[in-house]
């Protein structure tokens, strides 16, 4: 009996050892079977060298800092060194407590979560990595989830023996899609922190390991409270193991999210209006610079580093300035429109008003789509007058409403647009650009892609053409009178007689004070005496790249230009008569940090160095005891005159515009090492104020500019020169009016005293 029982007892043993050899041995095989790839494809070892990634290119400012980035994934790819110790910790400590203790898999969580469902996850992080890379989304047929978590073993152990722990940890936290276009750890910690990873807090880092779980549930956007309490666990978490006391995690605990939420969006962020010409530029651009292999880049997920010559700083002050002061004009708007019958349209019939609202209808996104929908006419037109809800624009925030399209699009043309470029004259740099007031509602470019009148902002290229041809003075007098240009002289279909505006005329002034007051008719003699011919040519080499005829019209800016060539001609006047053409970028790199080509402006010779400090010169008379003088002068000002007195005392070339119905408001200012300009006006030219007072230049766009320079100045990082113009050594013109008026009475009252000491016979 003892004899059978032990027979029994040893073929029971053996079949144990069996089974659980067998198993292994089957394991071992099924296991090496998934290696080999019988159950699928699985990654190479260069895949496993290069996973493939989608990668943002980023837009870097001159200042160093990320202002935008082209993505179909917003991922930007940081290396373990740059990652938060707290963040590391966190992340150990929640999804992978013995993660520096195994090879890829842990059969102690495994077996636990086999035997005990319910207990945790046992997926490693090496794991959780391995299924982001290369395996497909996990099926509910257990048999294929079986199959396809042996791949995840495979590929695990791989990418653990190819990587150190540390490249593990920065791979995956560089995957991981945290929502909200914060794919990876770096735009994560900006969206959700506004900060870079390396600045993140303990508790803003264990709330982005909590989303690890499944972002979609744990959004800090949509359920806070949830986020919050599972940012908790993840501090319970490095509490247990050993990484943060117990006091600071009760502390921490206590606290809220402190979300700093920073869209990174096209529509989002800062030089939303230049991140889209250079969009367009590098379309172009990788068309001209292919891959070694012959491939185009790909500027959405080839992860390429744009450097760009903005400064992030000013183009934060220059976004600030154009919303403080359009915001505040925007309000003596709509109180101007209240009265006006046609809002907000004058000097046009219904018929053009019509036209002009059809014209929105077919430039708008909802009749495009419909359009290609194949919907008829008819049924647009129905569309567009039927009411439906939608999300508008206001200067308070977006608000909810209830318009028909065609109402809406009306509603649109009551806001004010404006626009502002600042160039660095002697780099060409551009260092802010500011497009409009608002990307996501107003698409439109009022810097390079808008071209509107320029009114009286053109006059310093005549004034300048008769200084470099012929030696003019500031100081030399013209007669304030009407003057007329016959028709045969240049080909015009009649005499041209320009008036000054309020009629005012009468005995002789200076150059500097015709400019400084703008006065039509002394403009009008000049052109006369240089030829219209010349003055577009020198204002064409200056910067000006737009086709116009050159008639004597041009002497009053009665063509359209674009504020960035104007501002682009300008910056030929601050830099010494040399024209340095405009700079955007100044290197590109692949994600290798492989220079693939640097940017080199173009330079000419457009004006004499004396010419272009006359001028300048010309110009500090705008701002000194001209139209501009507002930058200067501390009087009681009007309340739509936005953050006035700005108290400049240093020297400001410049120069207003204002077109005619005041359709176009234009400042243009230059101190030695900046040059800017601003435009403000309505989408249509039909759109602008009733009367002067507020549709003038030193009212609509000179105030912009004066926010703008008082924060530039203010910020002494930024070094914004507040010298005056250099003057030439050699300078034989004269340009100091009194000394001038001084020597000819001199000369005169010596004249006489020679007439009366000769005889008379």
């Amino acid at each position: 009996m003892t004899e059978k029982r032990n027979r029994n007892f040893s073929k029971f043993v053996k079949w144990f050892w069996g089974l659980v050899l067998g198993g292994l041995f089957l394991i071992c095989f099924i296991f090496l079977l998934a290696s080999w790839g019988a159950f699928g494809k699985l990654p190479t070892f260069e895949q496993l060298e290069n996973p493939e990634n989608n990668l943002a290119t980023e837009i870097i400012s001159t200042d160093g800092k990320t202002i935008g980035k082209y993505a179909h994934e917003n991922r930007t790819p940081i290396k373990y060194k740059d990652l938060p110790q707290n963040l590391v910790e966190a992340l150990v400590a929640t999804e992978d407590e013995r993660f520096y203790d195994h090879s890829g898999i842990d059969f102690r969580g495994t077996a636990r979560a086999v035997l005990k469902p319910g207990s945790g996850g046992a997926s490693t992080i090496t794991q959780q990595l391995a299924k982001m890379l290369f395996t497909k989304r996990a099926s509910k047929n257990i048999v294929l989830r079986v199959i396809q978590k042996l791949k995840e073993w495979v590929v695990a152990t791989k990418l653990e023996r190819q990587y150190t722990k540390q490249e593990i940890i920065a791979m995956y936290l560089n995957k991981y899609d945290f929502l909200n276009q914060a794919v990876g750890i770096r735009s994560a910690s900006r969206i959700y922190f506004g900060k870079e990873p390396k600045e993140l807090e303990i508790a803003e880092s264990a709330m982005l390991v909590g989303m690890l779980k499944n972002s979609s549930l744990y959004n800090p956007l949509r359920r806070k409270e949830l986020v919050k309490r599972r940012r908790d666990v993840v501090l319970k978490q490095m509490n247990r193991n050993d990484f943060i006391t117990e006091q600071r995690k009760d502390s921490l605990q206590k606290t809220e999210l402190g979300l700093n939420y920073t869209p990174e969006s096209h529509s989002d962020g800062l030089a939303t209006y230049f991140r889209e010409y250079l969009r367009s530029f590098l379309k172009d651009w990788v068309k001209k610079n292919p891959k070694p292999n012959g491939e185009l880049y790909d500027i959405y997920r080839d992860g390429l580093k744009i450097y760009v010559t903005i400064d992030s700083r000013m183009q934060r002050y220059a976004e600030e300035a154009v919303k403080e002061h359009v915001a505040n004009l925007q309000k003596y708007f709509f109180q101007e429109q209240k009265r006006n019958k046609q809002a907000p349209f004058y000097d046009i019939d219904k018929s053009d008003i019509s036209k002009i609202l059809v014209r929105g209808r077919n430039n708008s996104d909802r009749y495009k789509r419909m359009k290609a929908a194949g919907k008829s006419s008819k049924e647009i037109e129905k569309a567009f007058n039927t009411k439906t809800e939608m999300r508008v624009f206001t200067w308070k925030g977006d608000r909810d409403t209830i318009l028909t399209p065609y109402d809406s699009i009306r509603y649109y043309k009551y806001f004010l647009r404006s626009g502002l470029v600042s160039i660095e004259p002697q780099t060409g740099h551009v260092k802010a650009w500011v497009g409009g007031i608002n990307n996501k509602h107003f698409k439109y470019d009022a810097v390079k892609q808008q071209k509107r009148q320029v009114g009286s902002t053109f006059k310093p290229f005549v004034y300048a053409t008769a200084i470099n041809q012929l030696k003019r003075s500031p100081c030399d007098k013209l007669p304030n009178t009407l003057y007329t240009i016959p028709k045969e002289k240049y080909g015009m279909k009649d005499d041209w007689t320009p008036k000054n505006a309020g009629n005012d005329y009468g005995g002789e002034i200076t150059l500097k004070k015709a400019l400084a007051g703008s006065v039509n008719v002394i403009t009008a003699r000049l052109i006369d005496e240089v030829s219209p011919v010349n003055v577009a040519r020198l204002a064409k080499s200056a910067g000006i790249s737009s086709d116009f005829e050159a008639n004597p019209s041009i002497a009053l800016g009665a063509i359209d230009l674009s504020l960035f060539e104007m501002v682009s001609a300008y910056s030929t006047f601050a830099n010494k008569g040399l024209r340095v053409s405009p700079m955007m970028l100044t290197h590109i790199e692949d994600k290798n940090g492989t220079v693939l080509e640097n940017f080199v402006p173009e330079t000419k010779e457009v004006l004499s160095e004396e010419s272009a400090y006359v001028i300048l010169n010309l110009m500090e008379g705008v701002t000194r005891a001209g139209s501009g003088v507002r930058l200067r002068t501390t009087y009681a000002r009007p309340k739509y005159i936005t953050g006035y007195p700005y108290k400049f005392n240093n020297a400001i070339a410049g120069k207003t515009g204002t077109t005619q119905n005041q359709s176009d408001g234009w400042f243009m200012g230059i101190v030695p090492n900046l040059a800017t300009g601003v435009w403000t006006g309505g989408e249509d030219r039909s759109i602008h104020f009733a009367g002067i007072d507020k549709g003038q230049g030193a009212a609509m766009s000179l105030p912009t500019w004066g926010i703008f320079m008082r924060k530039c100045y203010e910020d002494k990082t930024l070094n914004i020169s507040k010298s005056s113009f250099e003057k030439p050594s050699d300078l034989s013109i004269n340009v100091d009016c009194a000394k001038h008026e001084e020597k000819k009475k001199e000369e005169k009252e010596g004249d006489e005293n020679t007439n009366e000491g000769a005889t008379d016979f």
